[in-house]
């Protein structure tokens, strides 16, 4: 694996890429540069400093993964990146605890005019007061999303005695209530919030959300504070509030252009402004570096990705709770690819007992992956696995159900075509023993390796000694073996594990075993 750094991260996050890829470090490429010499390279990590564009992705020839330190997309085409099956990956967590700090840190400051006061005494004035500030104890905290910065900004508000309210229409009633945040709607936020606070990406429908029109809604000694995105206030009507007095003042860590030296905010004495500081903690530095390097990897290794901003989207805790069923899905993907010729009409996939509760996107998309990785010699991940099985007219089904039988989770994967079908479950015994138990009509029970034989046997004794046998003469060895059969004395499959592949010859002297109807070598899952 090759990767390019194309703008500073820290030490750590370099370490961790250093010893498991070959990495170079330019940090000064132009924009052609970089264009001229991404097409030799994996992947690419970067901050805000680089733009990776349409441009950029198209010359990348061998690039998978995209990777950006910290949590803004901006400087990356992210729809371009999908179209091409890149997938595109942030850190949005390593820096939450220093953002939610910073955000805390401006709002105290605006409420006691601590940079101002400093200002004024180092230039040798004694005006204490001038500078009357106000407690934020009892007061209203608006916070413009309640994600994992919003959750804790809240908490730290709290701590401070302060009510908080938010304005989120991804988040539940339930989860509000479990932070202890009243939800309510954007207007009624802005007309009873003592201070505004931002924590939602910058979109189509985020940008300019806050412009003339919501200024008049809110408290004339309000303060409003951003340390999400710039664009989400527009400076242009925050400027014309603030010398208008309709609010109080505002404190900003970011802003619509940067570097903002010269914006007409800095000349406010009523605005507090720091220099896009949210994340800038050594702590937080590192934890991004050591992050994005983490998960850049992972994605090169064709495993699930935390952070992809174009794969399904799901938490952190939600991945580790499914995570054993993304192994296990994109196994049986592959296994069962095995048993079906021609072109696939359907794959349906069922969760079932807990499972089914859970956010199953990822675990449908590994499926797909697997099946699809198998059948096709061109790259599938899972960013285009869903294109793939779109463009080839699979119809994809997905369906729950809290029934499950014996067992506290069940996926089942059945593939269709015109000709057959084959149907495999699969479940997790404790926390990452993932087995098969069932393929088709047959209950077995065996774990999924690289290298499988099956067969499917008339079901009387011998059978299954002779087929040892051979294998044995032939210098195959078995890892494990498992049978499975609906009646005695009728058919039967079973499945071997063994260490190699089996060479041709072996498999045709196999299936010249009269009792034997049918065998399937299974490899690379």
């Amino acid at each position: 694996m090759k990767i390019l750094i194309s703008d500073e991260i820290d030490d750590e996050g370099v370490e961790v890429l250093r010893e498991n890829a070959d990495i170079d470090i330019e940090t000064s490429l132009s924009h052609s540069e970089l264009v001229d010499v991404i097409g030799g390279y994996d992947a690419i990590i970067v901050r805000s400093g680089t733009t990776v564009d349409k441009e950029v992705l198209e010359a990348g020839d061998r690039l998978k993964v995209v990777g950006r330190a910290g949590v803004g997309v901006d400087n990356i085409d992210v729809d371009k990146a999908t179209e091409l099956g890149i997938i595109v990956i942030n850190a949005p967590e390593a820096s939450t605890v220093s953002v939610s700090e910073h955000t805390m840190g401006l709002l105290l400051s605006a409420a006691r005019n601590i940079p101002q006061a400093n200002m004024s005494l180092k230039e040798g004035r004694w005006e204490k007061s001038r500078f009357l500030g106000e407690e934020v104890y009892g007061k209203t905290l608006g916070t413009f999303g309640l994600g994992r910065i919003g959750a804790e900004v809240a908490k730290r508000a709290q701590a401070f005695g302060m009510n908080v309210i938010a304005f989120d229409p991804y988040i539940s009633q339930e989860k509000a209530r479990e932070i202890g945040v009243e939800i309510t709607d954007k207007n009624d936020l802005l007309k009873r919030a003592d201070f505004v606070t931002f924590h939602v990406p910058l979109t189509s429908e985020t940008k300019h959300m806050i412009s003339d029109e919501e200024f008049k809604l809110m408290k004339k000694n309000s303060v409003i504070l951003n340390v999400a995105r710039g664009g989400i206030i527009d400076e242009k009507a925050l400027e014309k509030a603030l010398k208008n007095n309709e609010i109080r003042g505002a404190a900003l860590d970011v802003f619509e252009a940067e570097p903002a030296t010269k914006s007409p905010l800095l000349e406010l004495e009523n605005v507090i402004t720091t220099p896009h500081l949210g994340a800038s903690t050594e702590e937080a530095q590192e934890n991004v570096a050591i992050s994005i390097a983490s998960h850049v990897l992972e994605a090169l290794e064709g495993k699930p990705v935390r952070n992809a901003l174009n794969v399904p989207a799901a938490s952190s805790v939600e991945i580790d709770r499914i995570k054993p069923y993304l192994t296990l899905s994109e196994r049986m993907g592959a296994f069962a690819a095995h048993f079906i010729e021609g072109s696939v009409e359907q794959i349906e996939i069922t969760f079932a007992g807990n499972l089914s509760n859970e956010n199953t996107e990822p675990v449908k998309i590994s499926a797909l992956k697997g099946y699809l990785d198998t059948i096709l010699q061109d790259p599938v991940n899972f960013v285009n696995a869903p294109v793939i099985a779109r463009n080839r007219g699979i119809k994809v089904i997905e369906s729950k159900t809290e029934e499950s039988g014996d067992y506290n989770s069940l996926l089942t994967i059945k593939i269709t075509n015109h000709n057959t079908d084959i149907k495999i479950s699969g479940t997790v015994f404790g926390k990452e023993d993932e087995r098969v138990v069932q393929i088709g009509d047959y209950r077995i029970e065996t774990k999924l390796t690289k290298n499988m034989l099956y067969t499917k046997h008339t079901d009387q004794p011998g059978v299954i000694g002779r087929v040892g046998t051979l294998l044995g003469e032939h210098g195959v060895n078995v890892g494990s073996m498992q049978v499975g059969r609906i009646a005695e004395g009728g058919e039967a499959i079973m499945i071997m594990s063994i260490d190699e592949k089996i060479p041709q010859k072996t498999m045709q002297k196999l299936q010249n075993i009269p009792e034997i109807n049918q065998t399937k070598q299974i490899t690379n899952i």
